[in-house]
């Protein structure tokens, strides 16, 4: 049952107070990534040695799953609590395992 006085996304799930806080450390996050991808598009353009691009390509994809697993983290502290609290237990679970599965397939 929602409370009138507490914000809710599109999908039903509480926004916690700490939420805007972890919001921010995660586009920050983002922003990073996003300048070392345009650095690693001005390597390629200046035709940078070939390995210094795949280690460049590297990190930015270890910087991108170390976004995901702080996503997730949250995700399951937050929205997944309040879907159990709510009797959303199977929905929780199916979103969960969903992202489980796409993993394995990137």
């Amino acid at each position: 049952m929602h409370s009138q006085y507490l914000p809710y996304t599109p999908r039903g799930y509480i926004i916690l107070t700490m939420h805007t806080t972890d919001t921010k450390k995660l586009v920050t996050r983002l922003k990073k990534i996003e300048g070392q991808v345009r650095g690693l598009q001005k390597m390629v353009f200046d035709d940078a040695y070939c390995i210094d691009v795949i280690t460049q390509s590297s990190a930015i994809r270890h910087a991108l799953s170390s976004f995901e697993d702080k996503l997730l983290e949250q995700h399951l502290s937050s929205c997944v609590v309040n879907q159990i609290k709510e009797g959303k237990e199977e929905q929780a679970i199916g979103e969960v395992l969903a992202v489980l599965r796409q993993a394995k397939k990137g």
